[in-house]
């Protein structure tokens, strides 16, 4: 099983730019998990809101137009669909899909960019906090997770091309990278950094103002995490730095049958 997640930056941008389709043709995954669309289901045109051989699933800000958002497209349905956390502060921004599966519950997550006005960074940490809530409510359940998405936070130095000159800036302050950690800590492993530890170089997300993609000067702020117990039915992750569209990129997560 392949799972893909992807910050489009716009759904319909992506899609006008005829990279959203071919994408999915060309990579096939059994699940697509995309951030920051940017549209309510009802503004999709129909070849994006009705693929062929996937469900759809979409979450929406309820409050701001144009804004947050998260979408699902699977081949496998679902046992059961959530959307958010049952915290309406955080529920009207349109930040999470959560898919119960047989074997797993996938949680698909657009975290808070906690930039802008100063209570924004608050807001962030508090979505942290109550996200690790929520998956370990689900754990207690017996529950196999797997989350992922646009974590909007490069978690060690090795995660961002210039950490000395960002130690300052919002997505690399030591309480937000301090959430990762706790993340850690209670048993949701960081996938790409346990199959590639000491891994250089390899970053999800570039400014786009300043090209600075051409140089790889980017940072690693999206993620897939996994209870430890599923390793042994992971295979492989992959970051589709080639992939074009947003200023993000893709990542993968295989499983094993």
């Amino acid at each position: 099983m392949k799972i893909i997640s992807w910050n489009v930056n716009g759904l319909r941008a992506v899609h006008r730019k005829d990279l959203l389709l071919p994408f999915i043709k060309k990579e096939k995954p059994d699940i697509l998990c995309l951030q920051e669309t940017k549209a309510e289901e009802v503004q999709l045109p129909e070849e994006i809101k009705n693929i062929p051989g996937y469900f759809g699933y979409f979450s929406h800000s309820k409050g701001r137009k144009g804004y947050s958002g998260v979408g699902i497209y699977t081949k496998i349905a679902p046992e059961k669909i959530e959307e958010g956390m049952g915290i309406k502060k955080f529920d009207d921004e349109g930040r999470l899909l959560i898919l119960h599966f047989k074997n797993f519950v996938l949680l698909n997550v657009y975290f808070p960019n906690g930039g802008g006005e100063p209570h924004r960074l608050k807001y962030k940490l508090d979505f942290y906090e109550e996200f690790l809530k929520h998956i370990e409510k689900l754990k207690k359940k017996n529950k196999e997770i797997i989350f992922c998405g646009d974590v909007n936070v490069a978690h060690e130095a090795i995660d961002i091309a210039r950490p000395k000159e960002n130690e300052n800036q919002i997505g690399f302050l030591p309480e937000e990278r301090a959430w990762i950690d706790e993340y850690i800590a209670h048993g949701y492993i960081d996938i790409f950094r346990y199959f590639n530890p000491e891994k250089q170089n390899a970053y999800t997300w570039w400014d786009m103002k300043t090209r600075a993609r051409d140089r790889n000067v980017g940072w690693r702020i999206d993620y897939f995490f996994a209870s430890r117990s599923l390793l042994k039915k992971i295979t492989g992750t992959k970051i589709l730095s080639d992939v074009l569209g947003s200023d993000h990129c893709p990542i993968t997560l295989t499983l094993s049958d």
